[in-house]
Formats: structure tokens, sequence, C-alpha cells
């Protein structure tokens, strides 16, 4: 069902086609990306230019399928050496990277179609909000070491949260303080103002920090 456009030997216009059409669906995958995730700029014109270059490895190693692996191995460990990165983003390199390897050996129609059947599955599965858990943040609070950190603000929990995990507690300022770091995930609609408001009264009025739960604070 699937052919190849490429012949026993490269030309300038086979490989026209492979790095146009590469720079199509990697633009495809940029767009979906940058829609169905927070991504900065520079990760999304990697997406965008990574197809083409992955199709260009292919074609210089002449459609040595062990060979041009091998040479894509190589490169990814540039990657993933540099900056980690969440699930979404690991997923978007290896989608641009199966991009460029099946448009590098000339399945031009092959690599389309399966650009176009995941991209659609990637968008629903964001608008059905698939494995969403919800208001799920990371809370930092800092307490005197007087105060009970095991269950010093239950109380407030049950009233403005669904669930809450306390993940770490460690003690800073030479021991007289503990710095307490959770899980949550906020109940609908509520005040978040108000529930800081209600830690702050609780802790004394120390530091307290609630963010994304893959940003990395310090309080």
């Amino acid at each position: 069902m699937f052919s190849s456009i490429l012949e026993s030997n490269l030309t300038i216009k086979s490989f026209a086609i492979c790095l146009l059409v590469a720079l199509a669906l990697g633009f495809i995958v940029a767009f979906i990306h940058k829609k169905t995730t927070k991504s900065n700029k520079n990760f999304v014109t990697t997406l965008l230019i990574l197809p083409s270059l992955v199709t260009t490895v292919i074609l210089l190693v002449n459609g040595n399928l062990g060979t041009s692996v091998a040479v894509l191995g190589a490169f990814s460990l540039i990657r993933f050496r540099s900056i980690p990165g969440n699930s979404k983003e690991i997923l978007s390199v290896f989608f641009a990277m199966a991009i460029g390897l099946a448009v590098g050996v000339g399945y031009i129609l092959f690599a389309t179609i399966f650009t176009v059947i995941i991209s659609l599955v990637m968008v629903l599965i964001n608008l059905i909000k698939f494995g969403d858990e919800g208001n799920t943040k990371k809370l930092k609070v800092l307490i005197p070491e007087d105060l009970d950190y095991s269950e010093v603000f239950n109380d407030i929990f049950n009233k403005y949260l669904n669930s809450y995990e306390l993940i770490q507690a460690k003690t800073v300022n030479m021991g007289s303080i503990f710095e307490l770091t959770y899980d949550v995930n906020l109940k609908k609609n509520i005040n978040e103002k108000e529930f800081i408001d209600k830690l702050r009264i609780r802790n004394g009025n120390l530091k307290i920090s609630l963010s994304h739960p893959l940003a990395d604070q310090e309080l």
C-alpha cells in the first residue's frame, strides 16, 4: 500500500520533496504541541525543524536504516542530556523523530497519515482532558519548629482541598523552621487567596508558595 518515492540514487528533486514535507509535518507537530502544552518558543522551534534534520540524516546514509537509527540515537542524547523535559515534551520529540525517519526513507504518504492521526489523538485527549487530575499544585509552607507539622493544617486542607500529600519535610534556618512541601489538589471554585490567608494565620505569616506542580521554586 505504501511505497517510497526514493530511487536508487538520491536526486535534487526527491531531496527537495522530502525536505519540504518534513518541514510541513514539523510545523504541524510544533503547532499541536504549542496548542496542547505550555512550552517556550525555543522548544517549539526545535520541534518544527527536527523532522527535517532527521530526514536529512536518513538521506545522507543512503537509506541504511541501522546506521540511521544509530546516528539519531546519538543526536537524541544531546536533547536528553541538556535540559530535562516533561513527558509531553519527550513524546513530541519522539513524534518529530518518527516523522523524520518515515520521510527520510521516502514514505511520504505514510508519514502524512501518521502525523494527522497522532495529531488528532493529541488534540482529542487535550479536549476531553483525559487523565486530568484537576487543579493540582505544589504547596510549600514554612512553620515554626514548635508546631506539629503532621497535623497542623489538616482542618484547612479538608475544607479547601480534594486531596493532599506531604512529600517532604526539612528544617531550615539552623533548625528553627520547618519547610513543608505538599502535592495538593484544590477543590473547584475555591478562593486561592482565602486558602493562603488561612495558612498564613496558622503558620505565623511565614512564607508560603503555591505553584504549578512542575515549577521548581525555592522559599
